[in-house]
């Protein structure tokens, strides 16, 4: 029960870790006056948003009564955020092969996916994960303290905290599936349930020249 209690406080601390950063990202749009930023820009924005994630879950490890890291608990963090990290590059490659699919009409819309640069970003981030293991008191830093409370805070607050609760809920139940799949795949070599693309039918119904991997290169 301790572990489900732990991987649920992350479901709860990655959905309002998500919710601060879109009130960010809204602020500097509206500072930017909506101008695009360049592939560069976006995948920078977003290492820092990894990294500092990795930060502020890195501080949810520690034992606040001896102030001291729990390994056990940190262990369980890493696979957590290698799993949500895959999640989400899975679900950008997935946007990515739908308007790819509709023509030259999206295209723009998918100029700064680029599964190389997506993949670095994740690499950097568990890298990053892995050197706060050695040295965690580099986790301590005004930035991700005040992420940490702030989590903490919108947590404890009545209507916003059960809604993330529900969020940290399902996520449990989401990443539970994903493991159960990954743990039937080594076992048998096949996933319990396959983790096609939703439009790869659609796709090949439009085209059979071209499968996902060609179009998404």
């Amino acid at each position: 029960m301790d572990l489900l209690n732990f991987i649920f406080r992350l479901g709860v601390l990655f959905a309002i870790y998500g919710f601060i950063w879109v009130l960010i990202e809204l602020v500097l749009g509206i500072l930017s006056m909506g101008s695009n930023r360049t592939p560069l820009g976006v995948y920078l924005f977003r290492a820092i948003k990894y990294i500092l994630l990795v930060d502020v879950t890195v501080l949810f490890c520690y034992n606040l009564e001896n102030n001291q890291i729990q390994l056990y608990n940190f262990g369980v963090a890493g696979l957590v955020l290698l799993t949500y990290f895959v999640g989400k590059l899975q679900n950008r490659q997935q946007q990515a092969i739908f308007m790819n699919a509709f023509g030259s009409g999206m295209s723009n819309l998918n100029k700064n996916f680029n599964i190389q640069a997506e993949l670095s970003v994740i690499a950097l981030s568990i890298g990053f994960f892995v050197f706060l293991w050695f040295f965690p008191q580099y986790s301590y830093n005004p930035l991700s303290v005040w992420f940490h409370e702030s989590i903490i805070n919108i947590e404890d607050t009545p209507i916003f905290g059960f809604i993330f609760k529900v969020i940290g809920f399902f996520f449990l139940l989401s990443l539970l599936f994903k493991m159960m799949n990954g743990f039937v795949y080594l076992i048998s070599g096949k996933p319990l349930i396959p983790m096609t693309s939703r439009f790869g039918k659609f796709k090949k119904d439009k085209t059979d020249d071209f499968d996902d991997y060609e179009e998404i290169n």
